[in-house]
């Protein structure tokens, strides 16, 4: 009962950027509304870590099996593909180094400011 009340607050979350999307005429997909809503209500401790942490490792920890159809998808569509998949190769690459050196240097910010720590990481003994 604990998972389905955590996927519940998560859906809660999401339905909410579905609705701020509907509502607002910006080009941001629902999903950036619902997650920035969910990190304010964690941040603000509106909501608490354990009202989703559970929920949230599982998710985390099957994120790898949601890529499979997107990726079969890129495969069907090989035919529009075609006459641009070196731009999109670079694009890829390219924007997959800059986030991981921009999460890398986040990554040590916070460490050296002391943020890494967080409840779960006390609670658990991480």
């Amino acid at each position: 009962m604990k998972y389905v009340k955590q996927f519940g607050v998560i859906l809660f979350f999401s339905f909410l950027g579905e609705v701020l999307n509907a509502l607002i005429p910006l080009p941001i997909p629902a999903s950036i509304y619902g997650l920035l809503l969910l990190f304010t209500a964690l941040f603000t401790h509106i909501i608490s870590l354990e009202a989703v942490y559970d929920a949230a490792k599982f998710l985390i920890e099957i994120m790898p099996l949601m890529f499979i159809p997107a990726s079969v998808g890129l495969m069907t569509s090989w035919g529009i593909l075609k006459g641009v998949w070196l731009p999109v190769v670079v694009i890829t690459l390219l924007s997959t180094v800059v986030v991981m050196a921009v999460t890398g240097k986040c990554t040590d910010l916070f460490l050296k400011h002391g943020l890494g720590k967080s409840e779960n990481e006390t609670r658990t003994g991480i």
